[in-house]
């Protein structure tokens, strides 16, 4: 199993940037597509971005497409969320999982092996 560690957050004013990382451990880390989500107070948690095992494949939400970019480092079993032009709306806990299985690479039921996550929030 895939382990996972999420660092990077913090307080942002609106326009400005956050790198998000991801370190995992365990298993081999090159063997798995990742995803970011997020999950701000008194919603439900949901997709971000999407990378796959390679990094030849890449997915995003509507909302942060443009803006945010998902990378990796396999060699360095580290993820990556860059967040760029950061808005009050992308206030929330973000966190990284392992994806699994064939369910829609969008849906949450589609991860397993979540960190505890990192707070990002954006002032206005």
């Amino acid at each position: 199993q895939v382990r996972v560690v999420e660092s990077g957050g913090g307080l942002v004013q609106a326009g400005g940037s956050l790198r998000l990382s991801c370190a995992a451990s365990g298993r081999t880390f090159s063997n798995y597509a990742m995803g970011w989500f997020r999950q701000a107070p008194g919603k439900e948690r949901e997709f971000v971005a999407y990378i796959s095992w390679n990094g030849g494949s890449t997915l995003y939400a509507d909302s942060v497409k443009g803006r945010f970019t998902i990378s990796r480092e396999n060699a360095k079993n580290t993820l990556y969320l860059q967040m760029n032009t950061l808005k009050p709306e992308d206030t929330a806990v973000y966190y990284c999982a392992v994806r699994r299985g064939a369910l829609s690479a969008y849906d949450v039921v589609g991860y397993d092996s979540w960190g505890q996550g990192t707070q990002v929030t954006v002032s206005s």
